[in-house]
């Protein structure tokens, strides 16, 4: 954890954890009194005052823990995929806010079909042609800048329900609590791959606990039963009990040798953990053997982004946090510069 006060509930900025104080700053972030800074309809704060501002807030919830020169070399896509809304115009043109304009879905086949004079096909074609701009703007695309991230092997344990905050992920990771396909792995910034498996000693995880606790309950409480009933017993029944147990005393009968059963692990949730229990489509949890596979990468549908984020995956902090990284975009990586890598880093 870089910052020991991750949690300012002034600052207010989500992370990837379970706690109760995150929990606050969620809320203050998407329906609180902070939910209006995130809203840049109606603002008097530069272009660059917005993109900066919206960089802020996605980078705190993905990733903080990593430096931002690292992010922007290492965690970013080769390309970055355009975000920005497609208006297809009434000659079939399509073009995108910011950008010239470009030939559209169907705008050849709109253009045959009024020199042939046919109206009905063309007109059929520019629907064709606004439903198919409208499908791929209602994608959020933006959200898969992120994909790298979700590679990780500490953010996967998180996503996975293994740990209640990635940092705490990360601390399970370096003390060798994590084996990746069968081997300890030490490294939490290595990428995982499709197919890949990764179990987690349950002995280390804080999830489970033993029902040790229970049990002494149980004893204590048994004991105090006894004491009660002690109390209330007559002098002579009393009196009577303790010569029956000098009589035992004296003549003891050999102890049989109790075996001790092992107790079982339990799933205990700590408080406040009911919206955090979610696992993405691209993760196959077994919580009985503490095992999970990365089945494929992280992907987006039109409305839909599997990778989780507290902010809209088409939202307005996404497209702006988009466009700050499409503008600061890190010189290439060349052969000599690969040794650096996090995943071949020393942990």
């Amino acid at each position: 954890m870089r910052d020991g006060n991750v949690f300012n509930l002034k600052r207010a900025l989500p992370r990837m954890s379970w706690s109760a104080k995150n929990l606050y700053n969620l809320w203050s972030r998407s329906l609180g009194p902070l939910s209006s800074e995130t809203n840049f309809t109606k603002s008097a704060q530069t272009l660059f005052q917005q993109r900066w501002r919206s960089k802020r807030f996605v980078r705190a919830y993905h990733g903080d823990w990593i430096g931002e020169n690292k992010f922007k070399r290492w965690y970013l896509p080769e390309r970055l995929p355009d975000v920005r809304p497609r208006h297809l115009s009434a000659s079939g043109t399509s073009s995108s806010s910011g950008s010239s304009s470009s030939r559209g879905f169907a705008s050849d086949d709109i253009y045959l079909s009024k020199w042939a004079k046919r109206d009905r096909d063309a007109k059929r074609d520019l629907r064709a042609g606004r439903e198919a701009a409208e499908k791929a703007a209602s994608t959020p695309v933006g959200s898969l800048m992120f994909m790298e991230v979700e590679r990780r092997l500490d953010v996967f344990l998180f996503r996975c329900c293994f740990a209640t905050s990635a940092y705490q992920a990360r601390q399970l990771v370096v003390h060798g609590k994590v084996t990746l396909n069968g081997v300890k792995h030490t490294n939490p910034n290595a990428l995982l791959n499709p197919g890949d498996m990764v179990s987690v000693d349950p002995a280390a995880m804080p999830l489970l606990r033993i029902r040790q606790v229970e049990e002494e309950a149980q004893v204590e409480e048994k004991e105090e039963e006894t004491t009660t009933t002690a109390e209330t017993t007559s002098p002579s029944e009393s009196s009577a009990k303790d010569k029956d147990q000098a009589q035992v005393e004296e003549a003891p009968a050999p102890k049989e040798p109790t075996e001790k059963k092992p107790s079982a692990p339990k799933w205990t949730l700590p408080a406040f953990a009911a919206p955090n229990l979610f696992v993405p489509a691209y993760i196959e949890p077994s919580f009985a053997t503490c095992s999970a596979v990365y089945v494929r990468h992280p992907t987006a549908r039109p409305g839909y982004s599997e990778i989780p984020s507290p902010y809209d995956a088409d939202g307005e902090v996404m497209r702006f946090a988009w466009e700050w990284y499409a503008k600061h975009r890190p010189r290439m990586r060349g052969r000599k510069e690969r040794w650096t890598s996090p995943e071949t880093a020393r942990a």
